[in-house]
């Protein structure tokens, strides 16, 4: 054979091994052992949301083999995830041409009652006429996330979610805001249908109704099956203008991740009070991993304690006063959350 085809040969016969290889490594046994070991490793609340992991893979590993297809290697995958219940788990399969990721997550209450896009966007609608009702201008936006207005003597303040916005551009957003809401006697804050985000928001919103330097939170992050890291302890410290009047904090138990983070933090504040229901109780920042055969999936891997060291996890953070939105009151035209956060207010 000449040098020429020699090396060739040699080439395409490496070439084919590594492929070969490839093809191997991302097979359904290999993809299922990399996503149950993950999780072993990392995910952190086995033992609270009462799953046996290691039951799972008893359960589940011996219906993968080397003929599973993708479309069975999934769903294998979907069931074996489900009794976590964790709105952070996802798994996400594009190449099968699922748009959605799974998540196995139980829809919350607030969202099986406004159960669609339309009766999500009257429920907005309504709180806008509420508070017109109530003498409040109309909603003015500061940057995407925050949506404000007041009448002549208290505040409304919509945080729509807690990420997206630049820290200096936030800053500035919440001077506009705080400019307006001087000579008021109180502010409601609203995180219902707050998505969450991430915790350097939360605490630059947070910081300006801080009266005092506080503990935030504590967090600990799993490290291995069997270890956590160290704890540590977030302090929430005042940051430029501060308002201190009383504050009416609105949330639900769609108000998830990041709102569940800004309500737990809030409540060490004197004169902030709770009305509505539970937030959604998943406070983990999101472990983000891709499988080798290109999948993607997240996993809860830090255990948040409040300033008491309290573990709000799939609890979510109570409230003062319980209240639930209904879709009746899209028929009465009015929402009692904020009606009673006036009163309250106006008692102050």
């Amino acid at each position: 054979m000449k040098p020429r085809l020699l090396i060739l040969s040699i080439s395409l016969l490496f070439k084919g091994l590594i492929l070969s290889g490839a093809s191997k490594a991302t097979g359904p046994v290999e993809n299922f052992e990399a996503l149950w070991n993950t999780f072993n490793q990392r995910y952190a609340f086995f033992e609270l949301r009462g799953v046996d992991w290691k039951a799972q893979y008893e359960k589940y590993r011996p219906k993968v083999t080397k003929n599973t297809t993708d479309e069975e290697l999934y769903g294998l995958m979907c069931e074996m995830l489900k009794p976590l219940k964790d709105g952070h788990v996802n798994l996400k399969a594009k190449s099968l041409g699922k748009k959605n990721p799974y998540n196995p997550e139980e829809t919350p209450r607030f969202l099986k009652e406004f159960k669609n896009r339309k009766l999500e966007k009257q429920f907005e609608q309504l709180v806008s006429k509420t508070l017109r009702d109530n003498n409040f201008g109309e909603l003015k936006d500061s940057t995407d996330l925050l949506l404000f207005s007041r009448n002549k003597s208290l505040g409304y303040l919509l945080i729509t979610e807690f990420e997206g916005v630049r820290a200096k551009k936030l800053d500035e957003a919440l001077d506009k805001v705080l400019a307006l809401m001087d000579g008021t006697k109180g502010l409601i804050i609203d995180i219902r249908l707050n998505p969450g985000g991430t915790d350097q928001c939360v605490y630059q919103i947070a910081s300006r109704f801080a009266d005092k330097k506080r503990v935030g939170h504590h967090r600990k992050t799993k490290t291995g099956a069997d270890g956590f890291s160290e704890l540590k302890t977030r302090y929430l410290n005042p940051h430029g203008d501060t308002y201190l009047k009383p504050i009416i904090l609105l949330t639900h138990d769609a108000s998830f991740s990041g709102a569940d983070v800004f309500a737990m933090v809030m409540t060490e504040l004197p004169q902030v009070t709770l009305v509505g229901e539970p937030t959604n109780g998943i406070f983990s920042n999101m472990l983000e991993k891709k499988l080798p055969n290109g999948w993607k999936y997240t996993l809860s891997f830090q255990v948040y304690y409040s300033a008491d060291m309290t573990c709000y996890e799939g609890k979510g953070i109570p409230v003062d006063i319980p209240m639930r939105n209904m879709r009746s009151d899209l028929e009465k035209g009015e929402d009692p959350l904020v009606v009673k956060a006036l009163e309250l207010l106006s008692d102050k």
